[in-house]
């Protein structure tokens, strides 16, 4: 459990600093990965005490590994999702503290509730994330079996399933796949640990003498490589590419006269205005009383970061803040149209989440 909580403080610390790498993945998902365990050699004690002598283990080959999971993103990079999982390893050999002759097979299956987060490194096909997770393990030896090599010793079998609490920590790789908006390609590396020590009902034998008894893992540690997909149930749209419009054919040039429209900018998650702003606000007040003007809009816009909703409201509040400009450089309030669009019609097509400077925007059309 301290090493639990260790991990889950680590966890929260860092994801605090990297708030502003975030990669949003935004509603709900689901995720499925196969790969490989190494379970690692489990020391062995009879109904709590050393098995045979102190420094008897066992040793296991490699196995496989299933996970599946159903999460929900928030769009701002944190992921909570709750997961099932399964991993089997065969008994490779008992080490009694010289090999034996072993077999059998140990298994691991139950559900966690893990915390992640994505990171954007500012490559657009490829998102680093890491996370811990709590949970449910049973163990389970199935037919699990030592017997010495020579006629000096004891052998045993033991069979039986026990459930404890079980912590993870996990580091993982998402790559998008082109062309299918929500599907990604996921690597992950996991260290799993089920706490307590669990006894099966056994057996030893030496020589004639049966003998009744329980017999389990005192260590639990797993190292887990895997691969899978992520698939997000409702992706964004992709962005509108507009096609190339043709240049229409020279005309007499007209008249010169002022601007009509006036964009300002803004910092990324801000809808307050520079001195910069301000200045572009003043020129377009000026303007509209020189210009024939029947009406101002003032249109907000957003860039492709962040979740689609929030993105909406921070268009209407950067329009707001433009508008209260315009008033206190003497344009009429009820001259002044506002619109927020989020993050519709950029002027820099990105993908989702890409922080473009050009698109966080208002637009000042003198009508």
């Amino acid at each position: 459990m301290k090493a639990c909580n260790t991990l889950a403080a680590a966890l929260v610390g860092v994801c605090a600093a990297s708030a502003a790498w975030a990669q949003p993945v935004s509603g709900p998902y689901v995720s499925l990965g196969g790969g490989a365990n190494l379970l690692q050699d489990e020391k062995l004690s009879v109904s709590g005490q050393p098995a045979f002598v102190p420094d008897s283990r066992a040793r296991f080959d490699v196995g496989p590994d299933l996970t599946g999971a159903v999460g929900y993103g928030f769009g701002n990079g944190f992921r909570l999702e709750v997961e099932g999982d399964w991993r089997q390893n065969d008994v490779h050999s008992w080490i009694n503290p010289e090999p034996a002759t072993a077999g059998g097979r140990s298994r691991n299956y139950g559900a966690m509730a893990n915390l992640l987060f994505d990171m954007d490194i500012g490559a657009n096909w490829i998102y680093p994330y890491f996370g811990a997770g709590v949970g449910y393990s049973r163990t389970e030896w199935n037919e699990v079996y030592g017997e010495p090599n020579c006629l000096c010793g004891s052998g045993f079998v033991a069979s039986g399933a026990e459930g404890h609490f079980a912590y993870q920590g996990l580091f993982g790789l998402s790559f998008p796949v082109a062309y299918l908006p929500g599907l990604s390609l996921t690597a992950e590396y996991r260290f799993f640990s089920a706490t307590g020590s669990p006894t099966f009902p056994a057996y030893t034998v030496s020589g004639d003498t049966v003998t009744g008894t329980r017999i389990g893992p005192n260590t639990d540690f797993n190292h887990t490589g895997l691969i899978g997909l992520r698939y997000e149930l409702f992706p964004p749209p992709p962005p509108v590419v507009s096609a190339p419009v043709a240049a229409p054919a020279p005309a007499a040039a007209p008249a010169p006269e002022a601007a009509r429209t006036y964009l300002v900018f803004f910092d990324w998650d801000r809808a307050d205005l520079s001195d910069r702003a301000r200045q572009i606000v003043a020129e377009a007040a000026q303007a509209s009383t020189h210009v024939q003007t029947t009406r101002i809009e003032v249109n907000g816009y957003t860039d492709l970061s962040g979740s689609t909703a929030y993105n909406q409201a921070l268009s209407v509040r950067r329009a707001q803040s433009v508008e209260a400009e315009l008033v206190r450089d003497g344009v009429a309030q009820a001259e002044i149209a506002i619109h927020g669009f989020g993050e519709s019609n950029p002027l820099v097509p990105t993908a989702k989440g890409v922080r473009e400077p050009q698109n966080r925007r208002v637009e000042i059309i003198l009508k």
